[in-house]
C-alpha cells in the first residue's frame, strides 16, 4: 500500500532489484566499475562503431546487395552478435560485420573476380563453418598461447596507429600525394572544424570527464553544422564525401527494415573447386583479424585472466564464430569483433554490460538509420585518434633491448598502418619473428603453433591483396 515510487512511476524496489541483478550477473563491482560507467562506456562503443550501419551496406552495395537490405542485415548481425557477447562471454566487445573483410568480399571476390553474389555469400558461409569448427575446438586458444608477449603488445600498438590513421584519413587531414606518398591538407573550414573537435575531445579526455568521447562527437557535429551554411562549401573541400554544400544534413527519420535479401546463399555452387581458394582466404583473414582484435583489446584494457590470456577468450571466440556463421544467411559479409570496442574500454568499461548497452542501441536503427547521416566523419575522427593514443600504452611492455623480440614487434607496429591492413601487417611480423629465431639458432624456442601460424601467414601475404 505504501510502496515508494520513483519519479518515473516505477517501483524503486523493482529498479533496485534490476540494478542488483545486473551488477551481480556481470560482476561490475568485482571488476572495479560502476553501472553508470558501464552504460556510458556502452554508448561510447556504439557511437564509435555506429558508422558500420551505413558504411558496411555501402561497401556491400558494390557487390549487388541492396543498400536497405544491407542496413537491415548489418543491424541484425550487430545486435545479435553483441548481445551474445554480453550475455554469454560477458566481455565489453562489440560484434559487427568486419570492415576489412567486407572489402575482400565485395571488391576482390564479386567486383574483381566476377564471382556471382549468391555464390560469394555461399563462400562466406562455408568459411564461417570452418571458422566455427576452429573456434569450438580451441584452435585459436592454442594460437594465442603460442604468440609471444612482444608480438601481442605490438599488435595492440599497431592497431592503435592504424585506427588513428583511419581517423586522420576520414577527416581528410591526411591524403595521398604522388610525390611524397601522403601530405597534410591545407586549412579550410572542414579541417579547422576537425582540429577544433580534436582539441575539445583531448581536453575532455585529459580532464577525465565522464563520457568524454561521446561529448567530443556531439561537440564536433555541432561545430560542423555551419559548414556550407555560414561559411565554406563542403563540396569544395570534400567532393567525394559530400553530396551538397553542407556537411551535416538531415535526410529523414524513419526507414522500414528490408528483409528481401535474407537467405540468398548458393551453398552447392560455392563448393566448386575454383572458389575454394577464396573460402580459405576468408577463413584465414577472419581468423587473424578477430584474433588480433581480441589480443589488442585485452592488452590495451588489461582484460586478462590469471594466466595472462584474454578474459573469457573461449566464450568470446564462440560468439565471434557464430556471428560470422549467421552473417551470410542474413545477407552481409562476415561479422567479427570490433577494435572500436576500445572506445568503451577507454571510458572505464570492464564487463558485458558495455556490450549489452551497445547491442540495445543497434535495434532502433532498423527504423532510424537516417539519423546517422547527421554525424559527419570529422566528428568521429577525433575519437578514433584518441583510441589510438589509448592503445599505444602497451609499447612500454616490449623489450626493445632484445632485437630478436623488438624487430618483429616493430615491424608489426609499422606495417599494420602502412599496409593499411591488420592482417598483412601481423602476418609479415609473424614471418619475420620465426625466420629471425631460425637464423640466430634459437628455432627450438619457437612454439610449434607459431611455425603453423607463420606458414599460414606466408599464404595470406601471397593471397590477400586489398
Amino acid at each position: 500500500m505504501n510502496q515508494p515510487v520513483s519519479l518515473r512511476g516505477a517501483p524503486i524496489g523493482l529498479i533496485a532489484r534490476l540494478r542488483l541483478w545486473l551488477e551481480n550477473y556481470f560482476g561490475i563491482h568485482r571488476e572495479g566499475s560502476t553501472l553508470r560507467r558501464e552504460i556510458i562506456a556502452g554508448a561510447t562503443t556504439f557511437l564509435a562503431a555506429a558508422y558500420v550501419i551505413v558504411v558496411n551496406p555501402d561497401i556491400n552495395a558494390a557487390a549487388g546487395i541492396p543498400f536497405s537490405a544491407g542496413v537491415t542485415a548489418t543491424v541484425l548481425v550487430s545486435f545479435l552478435g553483441t548481445l551474445a557477447m554480453a550475455l554469454y562471454a560477458r566481455n565489453p566487445i562489440l560484434i559487427a560485420p568486419g570492415m576489412g573483410i567486407n572489402i575482400l568480399f565485395a571488391y576482390t571476390m564479386v567486383v574483381g573476380a566476377k564471382i556471382p553474389l549468391q555464390i560469394a555469400l555461399g563462400c562466406v558461409l562455408w568459411a564461417s563453418v570452418i571458422f566455427t569448427v576452429l573456434a569450438f575446438f580451441n584452435v585459436r586458444q592454442a594460437v594465442i598461447d603460442g604468440i609471444p608477449a612482444s608480438l601481442r603488445n605490438a599488435i595492440s600498438c599497431g592497431m592503435g596507429l592504424f585506427i588513428a590513421l583511419i581517423g586522420l584519413v576520414n577527416a581528410k587531414f591526411i591524403s595521398a600525394d604522388p610525390f611524397t606518398v601522403v601530405h597534410a591538407a591545407p586549412f579550410n573550414p572542414i579541417i579547422l572544424t576537425f582540429l577544433a573537435g580534436l582539441v575539445i575531445t583531448i581536453a575532455l579526455v585529459a580532464r577525465k570527464v565522464p563520457g568524454a568521447l561521446i561529448l567530443g562527437i556531439i561537440c564536433t557535429t555541432l561545430l560542423a553544422i555551419p559548414i556550407g551554411r555560414l561559411w565554406g562549401d563542403a563540396t569544395a573541400y570534400w567532393p567525394e564525401g559530400a553530396s551538397t554544400v553542407t556537411l551535416v544534413n538531415w535526410s529523414g527519420l524513419f526507414a522500414a527494415p528490408d528483409f528481401s535479401f535474407l537467405g540468398q546463399v548458393d551453398l552447392l555452387g560455392s563448393l566448386h573447386i575454383e572458389y575454394l581458394p577464396y573460402i580459405f582466404v576468408l577463413v584465414f583473414t577472419n581468423f587473424f583479424e578477430s584474433l588480433s582484435t581480441f589480443l589488442g583489446i585485452s592488452e590495451a584494457g588489461d582484460l586478462k585472466d590469471a594466466d595472462g590470456n584474454p578474459r573469457n577468450i573461449k566464450q568470446s571466440m564462440h560468439v565471434d564464430a557464430l556471428a560470422a556463421l549467421a552473417s551470410a544467411p542474413l545477407g552481409t559479409s562476415p561479422a567479427t569483433a570490433y577494435i572500436e570496442s576500445a572506445a568503451g574500454i577507454s571510458q572505464g568499461g570492464r564487463t558485458g554490460m558495455v556490450a549489452l548497452v551497445a547491442a540495445v542501441l543497434f535495434l532502433p536503427f532498423l527504423f532510424l538509420s537516417p539519423l546517422l547521416s547527421l554525424v559527419p566523419a570529422i566528428a568521429t575522427a577525433p575519437v578514433l585518434i584518441m583510441i589510438g593514443v589509448f592503445m599505444m600504452d602497451t609499447i612500454s611492455k616490449i623489450d626493445w633491448k632484445s632485437y630478436e623480440e623488438a624487430i618483429p614487434a616493430f615491424l608489426v607496429i609499422l606495417l599494420i598502418p602502412l599496409t593499411y591492413s591488420i592482417t598483412l601487417g601481423i602476418a609479415l611480423g609473424f614471418i619475420v619473428f620465426v625466420l629471425l629465431k631460425l637464423l640466430i639458432g634459437k628455432a627450438h624456442t619457437v612454439k610449434p603453433i607459431m611455425w603453423w601460424v607463420a606458414a599460414l601467414s606466408v599464404f595470406l601475404v601471397m593471397r590477400v591483396q586489398y
